[in-house]
């Protein structure tokens, strides 16, 4: 085989991950808190004689972190954060951070996310509530009251920019690096009644979706025009 198609090859590797990540993004459009997946690729050099070949990497995959649209929902126990904080949740495996502010209140008080995980505050502890206590008020920063008691603030958390992020269940993501809990909470707060949606955008998807897939049909056809290439010189230089 030639080197032609070991480089059309590496190429559509690294575009069938590119098309992961967008099918991902598109089936995660309306999912609550998402972040998009994205793929960096980079060019890995390889002595061929006396000749270098630029062959695609495989890419590395990355989260998207802009915030995505807010919108209200009256829901007295959802909050949207603004700015760059992550709500931290308890969960059987360890904490993780999610963006999804779908929360509710269990009979006993305990404040959880949408699939049943108990939301921190700052320090790290579980938060709870009085079930029988009527209203909920949540401040900006995340104080929550009821009947005029103090029972508890949300934390946020701010997660390193150069951290890796691997997914959890639903839109919640695992960092590789400790996270530091919020202090200042003007740059950073919580809005009460309100939801933050995906950050995908369905348009920009579907035109990845479209360069990727013709980008990997070229790949093909770089394959098949080698094979053809190399099938000829094996006719022409077979001793007849």
């Amino acid at each position: 085989m030639s080197t032609g198609a070991y480089v059309a090859i590496s190429a559509q590797l690294a575009m069938e991950r590119r098309l992961e990540a967008i099918a991902s993004n598109i089936a995660n459009v309306n999912t609550a808190g998402y972040r998009a997946a994205g793929i960096s690729f980079s060019t890995e050099l390889a002595q061929a004689g006396q000749s270098q070949i630029s062959f695609s990497s495989s890419g590395q995959s990355y989260v998207e972190r802009n915030q995505g649209p807010i919108s209200r929902t009256g829901n007295s126990l959802d909050v949207a954060v603004d700015g760059d904080g992550w709500l931290g949740l308890e969960t059987p495996t360890g904490t993780v951070y999610t963006r999804d502010g779908r929360l509710h209140m269990t009979a006993d008080g305990e404040l959880q996310s949408v699939n049943g995980y108990s939301v921190l505050d700052s320090g790290g502890s579980p938060i709870t509530l009085d079930a029988a206590g009527g209203p909920v008020t949540i401040a900006e920063n995340g104080a929550i009251t009821q009947g005029g008691k103090q029972l508890g603030v949300i934390g946020l958390f701010l997660i390193p920019s150069d951290a890796k992020l691997t997914r959890h269940d639903n839109s919640a993501v695992i960092p590789d690096k400790p996270p530091d809990p919020v202090e200042d909470m003007t740059a950073n707060s919580v809005r009460q009644g309100y939801v933050e949606g995906s950050n995908v955008n369905p348009i920009i998807e579907m035109t990845r979706l479209i360069e990727a897939s013709r980008a990997f049909d070229q790949a093909t056809t770089a394959i098949s025009q080698s094979d053809e290439v190399d099938q000829e010189a094996i006719k022409t230089l077979a001793p007849g």
